[in-house]
């Protein structure tokens, strides 16, 4: 099972860097990032929805209550942690409004808060997939493509930053490659400690559906809201729910083990 949570988290960071590179090789296209957060949207909510909280509730042995609070708990954390990060992002432009005579410094704490966020998300993107395999493979594999799903809109953004401040692109997507080992990193970790903790693995799956759910609800969806012509709102969608139709597929092609 190790090996299969190694990969798995591997193949993230890869995909993760593979679709940036491809993506900002020419100029960015606002409508097919679009189309890439209506499908992530829609995975993140069929994952979190369909997979992970069912699975969280039945292998837990809290009540079901304890397991939809971890859920809540989940989504506030969220929440206040990306407030805090904006809120950073924010006094550091207004700073830089101010005081032109520092914007190189500025630039760097730019970079450095990025990546620390970057780093963070993707530590926890680890323990979520680790999670979900030692549950069984079929949520290993569902939790994988939903985190895959999620980061490539997130991480053309993430080098979108990086470039503002001011890197080039060969150093942007350096630094983007060793952000995502941390996603290897948390994997490991929680392999090695949370599996000391056997009631820790249903609690982690909680805390990953609130996380998805997070992510599609108040991150990506809002996004999709913006656009008013017809013809992409109805392309949007669709591509929403291909994304959950793609875990109802995942969950017929890998069913549970018994």
């Amino acid at each position: 099972m190790l090996s299969y949570i190694i990969i798995a988290t591997v193949i993230v960071g890869l995909v993760s860097l593979v679709g940036v590179f491809v993506i900002f090789r020419k100029d960015v296209n606002p409508q097919s990032v679009k189309m890439l957060i209506s499908v992530a949207a829609g995975t993140l909510l069929g994952a979190a929805l369909l997979d992970l909280l069912p699975e969280a509730l039945e292998e837990s042995t809290f009540e079901p209550h304890v397991v939809t609070s971890i859920v809540l708990v989940s989504i506030l954390i969220f929440f206040l942690l990306e407030r805090f990060l904006h809120w950073h992002h924010c006094r550091d432009n207004e700073h830089e409004a101010k005081h032109e005579p520092h914007e190189a410094g500025l630039k760097r704490h730019v970079v450095l808060t990025n990546l620390l966020g970057d780093a963070l998300h993707n530590l926890i993107d680890g323990f979520v997939i680790a999670a979900a395999f030692l549950i069984d493979t079929q949520t290993g594999i569902i939790a994988t493509v939903a985190v895959i799903a999620h980061e490539i809109p997130q991480e053309i953004a993430d080098f979108g930053v990086l470039l503002y401040a001011g890197l080039t692109r060969a150093t942007a997507l350096l630094y983007n490659f060793f952000i995502a080992l941390t996603a290897v990193l948390g994997a490991l970790l929680f392999y090695y400690f949370g599996t000391h903790v056997a009631q820790l693995i249903p609690v982690m799956a909680a805390f990953a559906a609130g996380n998805f759910i997070y992510l599609a609800a108040a991150d990506l969806i809002p996004e999709l809201h913006h656009e008013k012509k017809s013809q992409q709102v109805i392309m949007h969608s669709l591509l929403l729910l291909l994304g959950v139709g793609l875990i109802i597929v995942l969950q017929v092609l890998f069913p549970h083990a018994e």
